[in-house]
């Protein structure tokens, strides 16, 4: 059902500071940061030759980041985020197995204009995993 992996989304209390550590230190190609209001987050996306990282920063103050930073202040993996082919059929396959989708189960339009889900990091040893339809 999961295609490749799509990014990893890590969590940082300095968005500019993470990026120029990826960019100068790393030789990264570090995107522009883009805001996502549906989401309470401001990202920055940096490519790599087989997947991506995707730097979370709060965005306003109900952001699920915010409690995050609060536990780990130095920030840390976030999620991951798996490709599929038909988000809606992952979920209902995801559902039957007793899997927990997070808010009502309607894929929201994630960072890549693609609509994405979350599910519940209980049910995947402790990783909250994003689902993104491509």
């Amino acid at each position: 059902m999961i295609g490749r992996l799509n990014h990893v989304a890590i969590a940082v209390p300095d968005l500019e500071a993470a990026s120029n550590q990826y960019r100068n230190a790393l030789g990264a190609k570090v995107g522009e940061p883009q805001d996502e209001p549906d989401h309470g987050v401001t990202v920055v996306f940096i490519e790599l030759p087989n997947t991506k990282i995707e730097l979370l920063y709060p965005l306003g103050e109900n952001s699920p980041i915010t409690g995050f930073l609060e536990k780990n202040p130095s920030g840390g993996i976030h999620h991951v985020c798996y490709e599929v082919d038909d988000i809606l059929a992952a979920r209902d396959r995801l559902k039957e197995t007793g899997a927990r989708v997070l808010g009502d189960g309607t894929p929201k339009i994630g960072a890549h204009g693609k609509p994405v889900l979350f599910l519940h990091p209980k049910d995947f040893n402790g990783c909250l995993v994003e689902l993104e339809q491509v």
